[in-house]
């Protein structure tokens, strides 16, 4: 594996951490940045909405003030990189508290379409695989 590969990597796996940690933090603006302008997310696997970047964020604000506490793990980073373009297919496992306290667990993979831009690698498609979900402690 060359620099740039090694490079690009990192990067992505940056922008992986990137998107998580704006979704656990509630920071919006942080969240976008993960994305180009003309970007699309599809959460409908997990019975959510699909739209632009800039719809899913209001939907996301509206969506994750019921949980107190949100934790996205991302992991198993599946990177295929074609000269300026990449996908990746990564699982995550997300533990949240609603604001009444109970319990949601929830798995998948993320699968998404990137591509590079002056500011960095940026997502053009985020799909969410949705695999299973459980209540309970």
């Amino acid at each position: 594996m060359d620099q740039q590969t090694l490079a690009d990597r990192l990067e992505i796996s940056d922008l992986l951490t990137r998107y998580a940690h704006a979704v656990d933090t509630k920071d919006w603006d942080t969240y976008m940045t993960v994305f180009t302008d003309d970007a699309t997310v599809d959460y409908t696997a997990a019975g959510g909405e699909k739209g632009t970047a800039a719809e899913m964020r209001t939907w996301l604000e509206n969506t994750m003030a019921m949980f107190e506490m949100t934790q996205h793990l991302i992991s198993n980073e599946d990177v295929v990189i074609d000269g300026d373009t990449a996908t990746v297919r990564a699982m995550f496992y997300n533990p949240m508290k609603f604001v009444d306290g109970d319990k949601f667990f929830c798995g998948g993979w993320y699968e998404h379409k990137l591509v590079r831009t002056a500011d960095g690698w940026r997502s053009r498609e985020l799909r969410e695989d949705f695999a299973w979900t459980t209540m309970g402690d």
